[in-house]
């Protein structure tokens, strides 16, 4: 997997499937999915020898376990400056503090201290702001990144789970103001999961964010192994109609049947087609792939080793495809020719085009 697009309008170079560790650690919220310190070392390794170098946590995954079981991993492999290491911050770790939790400057400092110190390390490599908070300024965690960025402490920072809008403003605050520049926004994004597609692509292209990409089997339901049945999905997981999960939808059994069949055709699992999808879509720059073994780890790194041929990824386009309503229905070729009239020509100037030289 020596393969790395920039992470963004940056120079950080990260690998196109990132290894998302939610579930190293047997505590906290995460607990049910967690995984032993040793579990986690043996995926931990599977993929530094696939030449990964794209690691992901957060301070409230296992509450705070995988911070420490990752920190002690780095450290015993010795691979700190191989990887890129990600941490996020924004839920609380102490209930108790109304300002252990959220996103202004007061937490967000004291999040990253105790982030490096379970990390065992003196700097991130990359800093996300996890969730909005619905309360403070972009103008404040943009201020702060910078600071940090500043002081050394983390090197980018990037934002994740939050409105587009909000992603636009703290960008745009921060080229206007010669600050650190946010250089990915990490989303949700699958097949039966599209609806970022109405806004983030092309704010991400426009303002040099890289996207990248969470849960791209759907929290399992493109993994096949869910039926239709009379009274829902059948099958062990979330999804299954007896641990009480919501309805599947008509539309997203749609999607997992067009997906099945596209599967067989190209002999793959279809797990590793929803992954190939997911990392081939504009703006995305790298998706987070988890495991819960190194076996299931390899099936998935081999998610970019083929090419989706132009009709099955059509099938699956459409099989998928989000009504986003207005006013997004407006942006298609045929409003367009509401726009200008059919038959002229109306578009980017060549490469070879330059304007006049004005000479004073």
């Amino acid at each position: 997997m020596n393969d790395y697009y920039l992470l963004g309008r940056s120079g950080l170079r990260v690998s196109r499937l990132a290894l998302g560790t939610m579930n190293f650690g047997l505590d906290g919220f995460h607990a049910p999915y967690g995984k032993t310190e040793d579990e986690s070392a043996a995926i931990f390794h599977r993929y530094l020898e696939s030449g990964g170098n794209f690691v992901d946590t957060a301070d409230f995954y296992t509450a705070g376990e995988s911070e420490r079981i990752l920190g002690r991993l780095i450290a015993k492999a010795g691979v700190r400056d191989r990887i890129v290491l990600t941490s996020k911050f924004t839920n609380t770790t102490d209930p108790g503090n109304p300002n252990a939790g959220g996103n202004g400057r007061k937490h967000l400092i004291r999040a990253l201290d105790d982030t490096l110190r379970r990390l065992d390390t003196d700097y991130l490599d990359l800093y996300l702001l996890h969730t909005w908070d619905r309360i403070t300024p972009a103008e404040e965690v943009v201020q702060t990144l910078d600071e940090l960025v500043r002081k050394g402490t983390i090197r980018y920072a990037g934002l994740s789970d939050v409105p587009a809008w909000y992603a636009a403003r703290a960008q745009s605050y921060a080229e206007a103001h010669g600050l650190a520049p946010m250089v990915t926004v990490q989303l949700p994004y699958s097949l039966v999961d599209r609806g970022i597609e109405a806004e983030f692509p092309a704010m991400a292209q426009s303002l040099g964010m890289g996207l990248t990409a969470w849960s791209p089997i759907g929290g399992g339901l493109l993994t096949g192994k869910y039926r239709r049945g009379a009274d829902g999905a059948e099958g062990e997981g979330r999804f299954s109609t007896s641990a009480g999960a919501r309805p599947v939808s008509d539309r997203q059994w749609a999607v997992v049947d067009a997906l099945r069949d596209v599967a067989a055709g190209l002999d793959r699992s279809m797990a590793q087609v929803a992954v190939n999808w997911v990392a081939t879509r504009p703006a995305v720059a790298s998706v987070i792939v988890g495991a819960s073994s190194p076996a299931q780890l390899d099936t998935t790194l081999a998610s970019l080793d083929f090419v989706l041929p132009d009709d099955a990824r059509q099938r699956l386009d459409e099989a998928g495809a989000p009504d986003h309503g207005g006013p997004y229905a407006m942006f298609t070729p045929r409003y367009q020719s509401w726009i200008v009239s059919p038959g002229l020509k109306v578009g980017d100037k060549p490469a070879s085009y330059s304007p006049p030289t004005l000479n004073y």
